[in-house]
């Protein structure tokens, strides 16, 4: 559902509705006659819903997290708040940038628009950004020749929908300024060369059993989850283009507990993301 589209759809309606009546409609009725009731809720509503589509446009939008893919970052019914103008001003329903302030950075935590629905929501950390070799070889990255640093940290455990309870090999990953978890899975491979797609580009990257390399196209970010075996990202549906980034994860406002997780403390209002 293209929110931003409805929001602007009943901009233009109510705001219509209310100018129609200012030139032509209340001029023809009687000084002492009420407003209609259409009038009197598109007077109403118009001003609230121009505060909100400007709110969500230009400055910030709330998301909600649906899967378990950015763990431990992130929990599934954590609702957090998303920077429109840290990688510029974009034009709504377009989002087409009209003025440049900052690129996306190694390690920010993303959302964009999924490149195969784009209708569709999708966040994860920027991994590679445009011109970057891209490796991951037995649960590493290596980026334009450097091994990321990474320390492990000891378990992590979680339970999935259906009760599933997962155990994880818990790690810290310096992606540029950012020092974030990750959740790894010893007996999954590096990526599941099964679920890798044909997708724009495909031809800058090679897979094979130990992981993948690839280059990123200019213009473009290769994006990967926390939780890194059990993400579908950019090792499966290929690179993210600047025209589809929405903005920056910047903070969790809320979370609505859904499933039990241990180890973690699940009072995170007002928590900042890295």
């Amino acid at each position: 559902m293209n929110f931003a589209l409805i929001m602007l759809i009943a901009l233009v309606l109510t705001g219509a509705i209310w100018l129609f009546d200012v030139y032509l409609g209340k001029p023809r009725r009687a000084r002492e006659a009420k407003d209609p009731i259409l009038v009197e809720y598109a007077k109403s509503f118009f001003p609230v819903i121009l505060v909100v589509f400007l709110l969500r446009s230009f400055l910030v939008e709330p998301f909600k997290i649906p899967s378990g893919s950015m763990l431990p970052t992130l929990l599934v019914g954590d609702f957090i708040l998303v920077n429109k103008y840290t990688y510029g001003i974009r034009l709504p329903v377009l989002n087409t940038k009209i003025i440049e302030v900052n690129q996306p950075q190694r390690g920010d935590v993303m959302v964009f628009h999924y490149p195969e629905d784009p209708s569709l929501d999708y966040i994860k950390r920027v991994v590679g950004l445009p011109g970057d070799h891209v490796v991951y070889r037995d649960k590493h990255l290596i980026i334009n020749g450097q091994a990321v640093p990474m320390e492990e940290r000891g378990e992590f455990g979680y339970e999935k929908s259906g009760l599933n309870y997962v155990t994880a090999k818990l790690a810290y990953e310096q992606l540029g300024s950012h020092k974030h978890a990750v959740l790894l899975l010893p007996e999954f491979p590096s990526v599941r060369l099964g679920d890798v797609r044909a997708f724009p580009s495909r031809a800058n990257c090679d897979y094979n059993e130990d992981g993948f390399s690839c280059t990123v196209p200019p213009g473009q970010y290769f994006m990967m989850g926390d939780n890194r075996d059990d993400s579908n990202d950019s090792r499966y549906w290929g690179f993210v283009p600047d025209r589809n980034i929405v903005g920056k994860a910047i903070m969790i406002w809320w979370h609505a507990k859904e499933f039990v997780f241990v180890g973690m403390d699940l009072k995170r209002i007002g928590k900042m993301i890295n």
